[in-house]
């Protein structure tokens, strides 16, 4: 029983529970913890909303959450962003049901209060019984801070918050790589598949870093791939490492030939991709770009986790949002070349279902595995879990902490953001 340490009670300082190589069991269960993360995590830093391909026109929105506030992503008619909440200032109906689609205004299905695209009133039926004390300046949709970087759209409930690319810092440099995967067509996110799990957040906020399970967890996916594939993805030996770059954010870097996507394009054209190449030439493209494109369909040879709710992982976007201390919803995104070949892109989207789909490989056996974690966090309030894997190699690098692939260093870098946001 050597994970067993003194008891720290429900009532302990975020300090109390995260130690620099475990975390308290009671940070997936304590519902008062989870409370805490929402105002304190969710609604106090940078959250990542939507990728800007998603809002391509003006008029163009979706809806989702920051924390469990709903909002809406939209694009007015000057082409600008705003994030607004989904909530009518009248009696507070949300006024857009719609996951996504174009609009000219947002109505409240209640009592007809109608709002612009960047969230002003625009008008409300029957004015006259609200006689003078209706001012419509004073009740536009509530606006949030909102940032880009590279496409990725992140909305804040602070004002007073550092800028976005401070926020990112050396992350940014990692978001350039992983964009390449345009090809030179940009990216653009052509669907996603939603899914719950019966977990904490955190849970699956790990396991965007972690190679340790891989060929445990996901033996079934290593069985259906060719031996040239078999052998890129046999990685937890391997060169690669993870490093902590910071506000809590890391990456994973499995397959380091494949970080620089426009880099040693020179190389053999993997056996699996024969086919796609062949195609591309047929449809006139030059060497040069037929060997780029194969090379952006087969994704980045890294994940990026950026805290607290978002990865670039290989080749999706990994969204999570909390519903509850012990409930979690993912949105895996699939991403493809805007305006690319449409062969690559069908090969693109192929290759997720393979893994990320509802009836792929890898996904049903991570989220087995993060049930597994929350039911075992049922079974003593004075346990921990350990974090302390690649702590003897950890040592410093240009942009953080640096040890090898298997380690859990994002792990630990995710949890010293939590305890340092948790203790403010």
């Amino acid at each position: 029983m050597t994970n067993l340490i003194e008891t720290v009670t429900l009532a302990s300082s975020p300090a109390d529970l995260v130690q620099h190589d475990r975390v308290h069991t009671s940070l997936y269960t304590d519902a008062n913890i989870f409370d805490a993360e929402l105002e304190k995590i969710f609604y106090s830093t940078w959250v990542w909303v939507a990728h800007a391909s998603e809002i391509p026109e003006a008029g163009s929105y979706k809806s989702t959450y920051i924390g469990k506030q709903p909002v809406i992503v939209v694009r007015d008619r000057k082409k600008q962003v705003h994030v607004l909440l989904n909530r009518c200032r009248h009696r507070g109906a949300t006024v857009c049901e719609h996951k996504k689609g174009k609009t000219n205004s947002f109505v409240c299905p209640y009592h007809g209060w109608s709002y612009a695209l960047d969230g002003s009133l625009r008008g409300v039926p029957h004015p006259e019984s609200y006689g003078e004390c209706l001012d419509k300046g004073e009740f536009p949709l509530v606006s949030l801070r909102v940032e880009e970087y590279n496409g990725m759209l992140f909305a804040t409930f602070k004002d007073d918050i550092e800028p976005l690319v401070d926020f990112l810092g050396p992350a940014r440099k990692w978001i350039d790589l992983f964009m390449k995967q345009g090809a030179g067509y940009g990216v653009k996110v052509s669907g996603e598949h939603r899914f719950r799990f019966p977990g904490n957040w955190k849970i699956q906020l790990e396991n965007t870093t972690d190679a340790y399970h891989f060929p445990l967890v996901h033996k079934s996916f290593l069985s259906s791939v060719d031996e040239q594939t078999l052998e890129l993805f046999d990685f937890v030996e391997g060169p690669g490492y993870v490093e902590d770059l910071g506000n809590g954010h890391s990456v994973m870097v499995m397959i380091p030939e494949l970080v620089d996507l426009e880099a040693d394009l020179d190389k053999p054209i993997p056996e699996r991709f024969e086919e796609l190449a062949g195609q591309l030439r047929a449809e006139g493209h030059e060497e040069q770009q037929v060997r780029r494109i194969v090379r952006a369909v087969g994704g980045s040879g890294f994940n990026l986790n950026l805290f607290p709710n978002v990865a670039c992982s290989m080749a999706f976007f990994r969204v999570l949002q909390p519903i509850s201390v012990n409930e979690t919803e993912i949105h895996h995104a699939v991403i493809t070349m805007d305006g690319g070949p449409a062969v690559a892109n069908r090969y693109r989207l192929r290759l997720h279902e393979h893994f990320q789909g509802p009836m792929g490989f890898g996904t049903p056996d991570d989220s087995e595995a993060w049930e597994r974690v929350q039911k075992g966090a049922q079974a003593g309030s004075d346990l921990w879990i350990m974090l302390n894997r690649g702590l003897p190699g950890e040592k410093p690098s240009e942009d953080g902490l640096v040890s090898d692939v298997s380690a859990e260093t994002g792990m630990r870098a995710a949890y010293q953001q939590w305890k340092k946001m948790m203790s403010a």
